[in-house]
């Protein structure tokens, strides 16, 4: 191996290629990764301050959709970052430990996103099936030890994926052709057995997602029967554009999340690499930009504190019926 100690079957590091086939284009590649970045940051970081300030917007929704920005954001930084570094100053090279702390983080960052995305699902479903007994269910306490337990959730799942790759040889080189450490892309690099590795991130998948997604379908089939069932058109239009937001933060991260993981182990050799690792670096990227543009736009409370905040006007804003 050349990059590493030839002695050992653990380098001291791996050099991130990446889009390989599009070296060229790095520039180009970069410069909306760049701009979605910052968008993310400004977009999640003004969202957690305005509902952080706002008395009116002390409700669960919105401390779930504070908790959704959190993570958002803070999943982007772990990899955008470094990704620009590959682009821009041809610092491929990432440290053995630090690779796996950026895998880490990743799919931590990225299962605890799912978790947030059902709990505001169910959020929604006991303000629209349970609206009287709302406030009584949903309480801070309530709120606060749902989302530790989605943290901590993901953290029990992913940290195996850090030992089963620490575990592996990689004898076959230090080349990574991906733009951030994910598991699969690490694994494949080693000469070693990779089954459990694969095994173990499909049962992971099955656990934390398919169960996420399972429990945001029950929640919507019922919204959907109560919403039916309400006497008055202007109220059931009223009753599901509250949902409409959250809908588009679930197709806009789960669409490409579904993508990367299928092309990753059933249609690698159909599809192109390059193209594969662009979407997986959407995947990250896109939900934490377009989460404050859908939020903004769709949820007249918020809309109106970015207004009033801008204006500078330090008194409330008209509760959102």
């Amino acid at each position: 191996m050349s990059a590493a100690n030839s002695s050992s079957l653990t380098p001291g590091f791996f050099i991130l290629n990446g889009v390989p086939g599009l070296e060229a284009a790095h520039i180009w590649i970069s410069l909306p990764f760049f701009f979605m970045y910052i968008i993310a940051a400004v977009g999640n970081c003004g969202l957690i301050h305005l509902i952080s300030h706002e008395e009116d917007l002390h409700r669960p929704m919105y401390y779930f959709l504070a908790l959704l920005s959190f993570t958002d954001v803070t999943l982007c930084t772990t990899t955008v970052p470094n990704m620009l570094c590959i682009f821009w100053f041809n610092r491929k090279e990432i440290d053995f430990n630090a690779c796996l702390a950026q895998m880490f983080f990743v799919h931590t960052f990225t299962a605890t996103e799912s978790g947030v995305l059902m709990l505001m699902a169910l959020d929604r479903y006991v303000a629209i099936c349970y609206p009287l007994r709302y406030p009584t269910i949903l309480t801070n306490p309530v709120i606060a030890r749902a989302g530790l337990a989605t943290f901590l959730r993901s953290v029990v799942f992913i940290t195996p994926f850090t030992f089963l790759t620490k575990r592996l040889p990689y004898c076959r080189g230090n080349i990574i052709a991906h733009t951030y450490c994910d598991h699969m892309s690490v694994a494949k690099v080693s000469c070693g057995d990779v089954k459990v590795n694969a095994i173990y991130g499909l049962l992971v998948a099955l656990l934390v997602c398919v169960f996420d997604i399972c429990c945001i379908s029950v929640s919507y089939t019922m919204i959907l029967r109560t919403v039916v069932n309400l006497s008055s058109s202007d109220a059931r239009h009223k009753a599901f554009s509250t949902c409409t937001s959250h809908i588009c933060a679930i197709v806009i991260t789960y669409i490409p999340a579904f993508f990367t993981f299928f092309t990753h182990r059933f249609g690698g050799k159909n599809i192109p690499h390059h193209i594969h690792i662009i979407v997986a670096n959407l995947y990250l990227v896109l939900p934490a930009t377009m989460n404050p543009i859908v939020y903004g736009v769709k949820t007249k409370q918020i809309r109106e504190g970015v207004i009033k905040f801008l204006l500078g006007d330090k008194s409330g804003f008209t509760r959102e019926k």
